[in-house]
């Protein structure tokens, strides 16, 4: 293939355009200068090209070169991702750290897969084999845990030829050879692919597995589905990262890709630290070893930020064909929009509302709808899935600002972060008013069959007395709580028990920052047959402050901080005394 090279016309910051270059294609990679920066091409006029570049460009004057490779942005794919840290366009960053310090210089490169690595290569097919794309035709135990399957590339089929023996390879040794017609391929432990290509699959299944988070609001009251969608949107200071890290510890997938796409530098720095601390409950290992990070922070060039989240959903997908659960974690889109925004406007693109390109709707939806619980190609039946967490940081806490807007368009959970709720100290500070899940039907039967036959109907009473008590709070603001009839004034207690005793929280407590599907169940069940006693107790003239003295109501509010070990046993003693005490109540009355 002949090489394309033309010359810088014009530079605007991110953005330069380049004359010469006909022949190039959308998105094609290009090298600029004898720096050889890193850029991609997205418009093209006549032989002209506009191109993005993910470096820094200051120093290129009109006349440097530019070399187009006449190739899209691709990634790496094979062992090594797990554990490793990124850039937005798959550079490892502890590898350039090596090369030229704490800070990156221009035009560094870096391989993405450590080359001089030996893996254990286990084939698990023969020779004379049919294949097609996504067969498995091999194993690398890639850490203690995780086992990478080795597959054919998507595109690729043919008959195998010739397959090594077990042992250890480098990653871009050939380790089979494929007759496709006339064509004899060479297949090495990795491949590449475009990372703005959405890597084929077979079937796409209904969201009806949930992505159990152990998080009880989210797992009750606003569940996200296996390959399901949600949006984190919230202010400064409402607790989006420590949430992102508690799903990324606790939902039950296998493999976490964490996405810091413009954020600050020393909350990536956090991310960095906290992730190799944190002790993955699956294996009792740290997190970072079913991790990859891609780490592009908000003072790394702006183009790169746009290419970091196509990084990270490609990896995710390629995890997925393994047949493995994977959580995507992307912190946060709105940065992502941002530096859309800024691109659109050096392209002098007509601006649409706030100033943001009029496709920012569209990208966000090719994005969030690589999401998805799938059949993985392949000759054997594997399930797969992406399931895609994306924080949202509106300014000010506006939701209604065009990204959370057009996120919410999209994406099918809502989880609202509340400005106010952060400040009294309540986490997670998800606004149970403003929130909303469009799978609670779709996993309801999932709950009905492995958790309780009555799972819906409990959450829809209980979301119905935090309604109530919303509109309740207008009155006792005027009035005070006292001046209320005691059905009510039992509907505010029980209100606050679900809040305090069940919506709260603690990610830093070593009970109460995970509880179980089946505790979360019961844990409401009780509150919930509490209430029912109570308004049972003063329909029948029970005194509602003789029921705050009540030592059942305290223990009601501890049951978070059961060990999980225990709270079966213990959760029956809470039981039995709530229906001695409210017993004992509705005696003294008739006596």
């Amino acid at each position: 293939m002949s090489s394309i090279i033309g010359k810088i016309t014009r530079i605007s910051g991110p953005v330069i355009e380049a004359d010469n270059m006909r022949g190039s294609k959308m998105y094609d990679l290009v090298y600029i200068s004898e720096e050889e920066l890193l850029g991609e091409i997205i418009r093209l006029k006549e032989d002209a090209a506009t191109i993005q570049v993910y470096e820094d460009t200051t120093g290129l004057k009109p006349g440097d070169k530019v070399t187009s490779t006449q190739e899209p942005l691709s990634v790496e794919l094979g062992p090594g991702l797990i554990g490793s840290i990124f850039d937005g366009t798959q550079r490892p960053l502890p590898a350039i750290r090596a090369k030229t310090g704490d800070f990156i210089t221009r035009g560094v490169k870096a391989s993405s897969l450590d080359k001089n690595k030996k893996w254990r290569f286990k084939p698990i097919v023969k020779n004379g084999v049919d294949l097609s794309g996504g067969d498995i035709i091999g194993e690398v135990p890639e850490t203690k845990h995780i086992t990478h399957y080795i597959m054919i590339p998507p595109l690729l089929s043919g008959r195998l030829l010739s397959i090594a023996s077990e042992g250890e390879y480098k990653v871009d040794e050939e380790i089979a050879v494929l007759q496709q017609g006339d064509k004899k391929i060479s297949l090495s432990m990795m491949h590449r692919w475009p990372v703005r290509k959405p890597r084929p699959i077979r079937e796409r299944y209904d969201p009806i597995l949930p992505l159990i988070t152990g998080q009880r609001v989210i797992d009750t009251f606003f569940p996200i589905a296996k390959g399901g969608t949600a949006a984190i949107p919230g202010g400064f200071g409402t607790g989006k990262t420590v949430m992102l890290h508690q799903l990324a510890k606790w939902s039950n997938t296998r493999i976490v890709v964490y996405v810091g796409c413009g954020e600050r530098g020393n909350e990536m720095a956090d991310v960095l630290r906290e992730f190799p601390r944190l002790e993955d409950p699956l294996t009792g290992e740290p997190l970072i070893n079913r991790t990859i990070l891609i780490a592009n922070t908000s003072n790394m060039p702006v183009a790169a930020r746009d290419a970091s989240v196509y990084t990270g959903m490609t990896i995710a997908e390629y995890y997925r064909d393994m047949g493995y659960d994977v959580a995507l974690m992307a912190d946060s889109t709105s940065r992502w929009a941002e530096a859309m925004r800024e691109i659109s406007g050096r392209l002098e693109e007509m601006p649409g509302e706030e100033g943001y390109p009029a496709y920012l709707a569209s990208r966000l939806a090719e994005f969030y709808e690589r999401a998805g619980r799938v059949r993985t190609l392949g000759s054997d039946n594997r399930e797969g899935s992406v399931s895609v967490m994306g924080a949202v940081s509106p300014p000010g806490g506006d939701f209604s600002e065009p990204v959370s807007q057009n996120t919410l368009r999209i994406v099918k959970v809502f989880w609202a972060l509340d400005a106010d709720l952060a400040d009294r100290r309540h986490f997670p500070s998800v606004n149970w008013l403003k929130s909303y899940s469009l799978y609670t039907e779709q996993v309801a039967e999932w709950w009905r069959q492995h958790v309780g036959e009555n799972w819906l109907s409990m959450i829809n009473q209980a979301m119905s007395i935090l309604q109530k008590e919303s509109e309740l709070q207008e009155i006792v603001k005027l009035v005070g709580p006292d001046a209320l009839p005691p059905r009510e004034r039992v509907l505010l207690e029980s209100a606050r028990m679900i809040r305090e005793g069940y919506l709260q929280q603690s990610a830093f407590h070593n009970v109460d920052t995970y509880c179980p599907e089946m505790k979360q169940y019961e844990m409401l069940r009780l509150i919930l047959r509490f209430h029912d006693k109570m308004i049972q107790a003063v329909d029948h003239n029970v005194d509602f402050n003789r029921l705050l003295s009540l030592s059942s109501r305290e223990n009601l509010g501890r049951m978070g901080r059961i060990p999980n070990e225990e709270y079966k046993e213990r959760f029956k003693e809470i039981e039995e005394m709530i229906d001695k005490e409210i017993e004992s109540c509705l005696k003294e009355v008739a006596a």
